[in-house]
């Protein structure tokens, strides 16, 4: 088991706590704790690195031991969520601007990377960053340098760039969207954030890790027990929001249970009163009359291409099913390498979720 709690060290002029202060990465499975070593590996080198992972997965927890296990780990760790901002305010918002610099610009206002200086800039949802802006990170990339908005004075700036995004940001590559020169450059190292349903084992133990701390919060002395049928439901589950909606789920249930013993699990919050719960949408049981997975065959007339896909796509599905979402087994039924899996996997991951 792996249980890691990472308090937060800054300078007194560390201007931005960042994200995950006081974090914990919990987990006993193969797949997580592979990945917590090669996160390791990678935190003390000093380059740029991206988290790629669904939501929910904690990439901003990631983020967060890398840099606090860098040899940067007494400078600053600043992040911005580069979804959250409009495209015309990104640029400012990374690089500062100097007073005038446009309407409201009243005086000069350091960004992003000069926050960062000497420390760590985690950049989430990196895949939404405009072309213009990337152009501007690129140059920071290579040369450590940038012009503030409206500015022509060159600002110097050691920082080191995390990245995290749950885009294809290659096949954005591809279409125009993100430069790929940039991104060749923030790939030194890409982590692949595993998703609760592959961790094997995980989901119990967060569980009762959620559970617990909920109870003590609520005041309560007994520690929160799961029923069978609960642990059930919470195993059968396939988490298409990954720990952040275990943790809603866990903590739910804790503070609606009047007893420590917990035998109902609504992973629906939005359900109206008194309507009979249905089976969970990400819910990998099946109903007894549900057909069969289709076969192999596929209808004539299809290009080469699509019937590959189809059959690619179909024998996938059939042994995530039959392996119970544990990648390796799948892996092992199909006769591939983990790491060939891996690459069919996120092949048709977007088609595989949409099932979900």
């Amino acid at each position: 088991m792996v249980y890691l709690t990472i308090m937060e060290m800054r300078r007194e002029d560390n201007i931005s706590r960042g994200p995950g202060s006081g974090v914990e990465a919990l987990g006993q499975s193969e797949v997580f704790l592979e990945f917590q070593e090669r996160l390791s590996q990678v935190a003390r080198i000093d380059r740029p690195v991206l988290l790629i992972g669904e939501r929910g997965t904690g990439k901003e927890l990631a983020a967060a031991r890398l840099h606090y296990l860098s040899k940067r780990w007494e400078g600053p760790l600043v992040a911005l969520n580069c979804a959250a901002l409009p495209p015309t305010l990104i640029e400012s918002e990374l690089f500062g601007h100097e007073a005038g610099a446009f309407t409201g610009a009243t005086e000069r206002r350091a960004g992003r990377f000069e926050m960062a200086d000497g420390g760590t800039l985690f950049l989430d949802e990196i895949g939404a960053i405009p072309l213009q802006a990337q152009e501007k990170i690129l140059r920071v990339v290579e040369y450590s340098t940038f012009e503030r908005v409206g500015g022509s004075r060159a600002v110097q700036v050691n920082v080191r760039i995390l990245g995290a995004t749950n885009a294809d940001l290659v096949a954005l590559s591809e279409q125009g969207r993100f430069k790929r020169d940039l991104l060749d450059r923030l790939s030194f190292e890409v982590l692949y954030l595993p998703a609760l349903r592959e961790r094997t084992g995980d989901i119990l133990l967060l569980a009762q890790h959620f559970a617990t701390r909920m109870a003590f919060e609520l005041g309560r002395a007994d520690v929160p027990e799961f029923s069978e049928e609960a642990t059930r439901a919470l195993e059968n589950y396939s988490w298409p929001g990954n720990v952040r909606e275990l943790k809603n789920v866990v903590e739910r249930a804790v503070y609606r249970s009047d007893s420590p013993i917990i035998d109902t699990i609504e992973f629906n919050p939005f359900r109206v009163p008194g309507e009979s719960p249905a089976v969970p949408e990400g819910s990998r049981s099946k109903a007894p009359d549900e057909p069969k997975a289709p076969g192999l065959l596929v209808p004539e007339g299809l290009s080469h291409g699509e019937a590959v896909r189809r059959m690619e796509l179909t024998l996938l599905r059939r042994a995530l099913e039959q392996s119970r979402f544990n990648q390796r087994a799948a892996a092992e039924r199909l006769e591939l390498t983990y790491h060939q899996f891996r690459g069919l996997y996120r092949k048709y991951k977007n088609e595989l979720n949409d099932e979900g």
